[in-house]
């Protein structure tokens, strides 16, 4: 018979388990009581959770719109930024600050493979990161992997829809998945291909890109540390330059964008990631629970793609609660396609959690899992 696999909560102190098991608890009645909210566009909020909720509302499916038309525009031979910044006045949506208008990236890829070649991206894309995935968890977990590959099927599917083609932070978040599970000691060039990629779709996808930089250089692996800062250096060039073309096209009088400093707290990180994934056909007192679930199963998971995913989350999750306004609740499908892996794992942290705040001997049935 297999021995259970050992989560990185096993063994720890009965005091930290007894506090991480109160914390969870807080957060998950939390969660369960704070409601989940969109914007109606006009900056009242308003709730969004709903059996057959859409992934994205009125407003949203304006901002979709955009980039369809532009799209059409490229391909019929304008340039992409006189034609964001005539789309953008034709619906009325801001062009100030010049991070209310997309980077070209994805606008122009999707001109270039037209409607048959962009579907054929997305079902190679989304086969990645199944691959991807499938390989990593058979290292990593192969007791769970059967459960966690259905659970990232679950948002990653989103991925495979053409009607959110056009949505910048679907793609962004594919990519990210693929280089979160591309992700290796010594093999990273992959991981970086693919959230360069991303970084070039969707600036969101930069906290990752730094993240991955900062747990380089604190393992002292100054080769991918170096790799990883390069990246954001050359976004960085990047997006100087994309600010600048869009500046040449503004005009005195197009619109501002309100501020993205919302301060939403908990409702804006479980809004986020609730209703840019498939967890928006629950109820919310279901929903918000579900996210914390998945993030404790992420802590528990005794390896380096465990706590790599527990940063990236918690990270974005506590971005979300200060920025982003209602109505942007989208931005969270930058990180949630690989999500819900982390449930495949609360049972072992909440079984080794349970038994060290317990104070139990530590079973010697347990089989440590050893880190990528």
């Amino acid at each position: 018979m297999t021995a259970a696999v050992r989560s990185r909560f096993a063994g720890i102190g009965r005091g930290a388990a007894r506090l991480i098991l109160l914390l969870a608890a807080v957060l998950l009645v939390a969660a369960a009581l704070v409601p989940i909210e969109r914007g109606d566009g006009r900056g009242s909020p308003r709730p969004a959770l709903s059996g057959n909720a859409p992934l994205a509302a009125k407003v949203q499916d304006d901002d979709l719109a955009v980039y369809d038309a532009v799209i059409v525009r490229l391909r019929r031979g304008e340039g992409y930024y006189p034609a964001a910044a005539a789309e953008h006045r034709r619906i009325g949506f801001p062009l100030k600050p010049g991070l209310a208008v997309r980077m070209p990236t994805l606008a122009r890829i999707e001109a270039v493979l037209g409607d048959s070649g962009t579907q054929l991206a997305a079902i190679a894309l989304f086969i990645a990161v199944l691959a991807a995935w499938w390989r990593r968890l058979g290292e990593d977990a192969p007791d769970q992997r059967l459960l966690a590959m259905g659970l990232l099927a679950v948002n990653a599917a989103l991925g495979l829809n053409a009607y959110f083609f056009a949505l910048h932070e679907l793609w962004a978040g594919m990519l990210l998945a693929l280089s979160l599970a591309l992700h290796r000691r010594g093999k990273w060039a992959g991981a970086l291909a693919a959230a360069a990629l991303a970084l070039a779709i969707r600036e969101l996808a930069l906290p990752f890109a730094a993240l991955m930089a900062a747990l380089a250089l604190f393992r002292r692996d100054w080769r991918e540390g170096a790799a990883w800062s390069a990246l954001i250096a050359l976004f960085a060039v990047g997006l100087a330059w994309h600010l600048a073309l869009v500046a040449a096209q503004t005009l005195p009088g197009d619109a501002h964008s309100a501020s993205w400093l919302a301060l939403r707290g908990l409702s804006g990180w479980l809004s986020d990631f609730t209703l840019s994934s498939n967890l928006r056909y629950l109820p919310h007192w279901l929903a918000g629970p579900a996210i914390i679930a998945a993030l404790v199963g992420w802590a528990g998971w005794n390896t380096r793609a465990g706590a790599e995913g527990f940063l990236l989350y918690v990270g974005y999750g506590l971005a979300f609660m200060i920025a982003g306004r209602n109505e942007n609740y989208y931005w969270g499908a930058v990180v949630i396609p690989a999500f819900l892996i982390g449930l495949a794992f609360v049972p072992g942290a909440v079984r080794d959690l349970v038994g060290a705040a317990r104070g139990g001997p530590d079973s010697s049935g347990h089989a440590t899992c050893p880190s990528a």
